[in-house]
C-alpha cells in the first residue's frame, strides 16, 4: 500500500497565461477533460495573484486529490494523488495517464507535455538521491533489516535486479550486485597483493576485505567502528563478503572494532608501516569549499594515513559520482597539499547500484 502520485508538465505559449482571464481559460479546458476521467471532481480551492499565477485544489469524494498550478510563464503543473490498498487497482493506470497527457497537450496546445511514472509513497521507501542530487527509484520490495547504531541509521533492502542493498543514513552504499566496485576501488588485476600487509579503514560491509583474502595477502587489518554494520552484513550481504565477518581474528587478517584514527595513532606510534592503505569510509562531500567536518575527516585520514604507509605503498580510496566535478577537484587540491608530496591516478566503474558511474583514487609519494 502507497500513496501514489502521478505528475504532469505541460508547456504552454506565455502569451496564453500571461494574465487572469487567460489562465482562467486554460483552467476551464483542463477541469473539463479531468471531469471525463473524475467525475465527481469538485474544486475545493481557488487562489489567483498577478505574481505567482493561478492555483487550484480540486478533489473527487474527498479521496483523489489534484492540485493546478498556471504560472505567468506558460509552466502548467498537475498533480493527482491518491492512496492504493494492497491489491487495488490505481485510479489512474500508467495507460490511462499517458491518455490523459496526450489529451490534454492537445487541448491545451501545448508546446510540450510530460508524465512521470506514479510516484510511490508508503512503508517501503524507493527514492534514493544519486551523488549529483538526481533522484533515482529503486525496485525495492521489502525491508530486510533496519536499525539504528549509535553511529548512524542502518538498512537493507532487497531489489528485485540488485538484490540486498546496504544504505548508511539513507545513502545507498553496496550491493550484491556491485562486485565491481569492490574491484575497481582494488583495482584487480593490476597490483599484486601477495604477501603484502594492508589496513583498511571502514570497510564495514566485510566485501573489500573478502576479496583482498583471495588475493594471498600477508595480513590484513580491518578498522571498523559500527559493530552494528557488520552484524547486519555478515547475516545478510554474505554474497558479497562471505563468511569474513563471523570471526574477528584469524592468522590472515583482524578487525579492530574502534575508531580508525584512534588505531592509525597508535600505529604511528609503534612504527608499524603497511604495503597498501585503503580509505572505504565517507564518499566525497558535494560542497563548493573544502570547509565542514566532513572535509575536516578527510585531511586527518589522510595525515594519518600516509605515515603508516611504506615509501613504495599506496593508498586507495572511492571518490564520488563523476559528475561532481566540483567535489572532486577540491578533493584533489586536498591531496596536491599533503607533503611530502604525492601523485594519484584515477579509474571509474559503473557501480550497478548507484545506476552512475563513480571515480576512484590510486595515490602514492611523489
Amino acid at each position: 500500500m502507497a500513496a501514489q502520485t502521478i505528475l504532469f508538465d505541460f508547456t504552454l505559449d506565455k502569451d496564453k497565461t500571461g494574465d487572469e482571464k487567460q489562465r482562467q481559460d486554460v483552467a476551464k479546458i483542463l477541469r473539463n477533460e479531468l471531469e471525463h476521467i473524475f467525475p465527481q471532481l469538485e474544486l475545493a480551492y481557488c487562489m489567483e495573484s498577478p505574481e505567482n499565477g493561478y492555483f487550484a485544489v480540486l478533489h473527487e469524494n474527498k479521496d483523489t486529490v489534484i492540485t493546478v498550478r498556471i504560472f505567468q510563464h506558460g509552466l502548467l503543473t498537475l498533480n493527482v494523488e491518491y492512496f492504493l490498498p494492497e491489491g487495488k487497482e490505481p485510479v489512474l493506470s500508467f495507460e490511462g495517464a499517458m491518455r490523459l497527457e496526450k489529451v490534454l497537450a492537445l487541448k491545451l496546445k501545448a508546446v510540450k507535455g510530460q508524465k512521470l511514472p506514479a510516484l510511490k509513497r508508503g512503508d517501503v521507501a524507493r527514492y534514493f538521491p544519486s551523488s549529483d542530487e538526481r533522484i533515482i527509484e529503486y525496485d525495492i520490495d521489502k525491508v530486510v533489516y533496519e536499525a539504528r547504531s549509535p553511529f548512524q541509521k542502518i538498512q537493507i533492502m532487497h531489489s528485485k535486479t540488485l538484490g540486498n542493498m546496504l544504505l548508511l543514513d539513507e545513502l545507498q552504499n553496496i550491493a550484491e550486485s556491485d562486485l565491481i566496485y569492490t574491484e575497481t576501488l582494488m583495482c584487480r588485476g593490476a597490483e599484486n597483493y601477495e604477501g603484502k600487509e594492508i589496513c583498511i579503514l571502514g570497510g564495514g560491509d566485510g566485501a573489500l576485505l573478502y576479496e583482498l583474502l583471495k588475493e594471498n595477502p600477508k595480513h590484513v587489518v580491518m578498522l571498523e567502528i559500527d559493530e552494528l554494520v557488520m552484524q547486519a552484513c555478515n547475516k545478510y550481504l554474505s554474497v558479497i563478503c562471505g563468511d569474513v565477518l563471523e570471526k574477528r581474528k584469524t592468522d590472515q587478517y583482524e578487525i579492530i572494532v574502534g575508531d580508525c584514527v584512534d588505531y592509525l595513532k597508535k600505529f604511528i606510534a609503534e612504527g608499524r608501516k603497511f604495503d597498501y592503505v585503503f580509505g572505504d569510509l565517507t564518499d566525497i562531500p558535494i560542497t563548493d569549499t573544502p570547509e565542514g567536518e566532513t572535509w575536516d575527516f578527510i585531511r586527518t585520514i589522510f595525515e594519518h594515513s600516509f605515515q603508516v604507509l611504506k615509501p613504495d605503498g599506496k593508498y586507495l580510496t572511492h571518490g564520488n559520482g563523476s559528475t561532481c566535478t566540483v567535489g572532486l577537484r577540491l578533493f584533489e587540491e586536498q591531496l596536491e597539499l599533503l607533503r611530502p608530496k604525492v601523485k594519484f591516478t584515477t579509474t571509474k566503474a559503473f557501480v550497478p547500484s548507484f545506476m552512475e558511474e563513480w571515480l576512484f583514487y590510486q595515490v602514492t609519494f611523489a
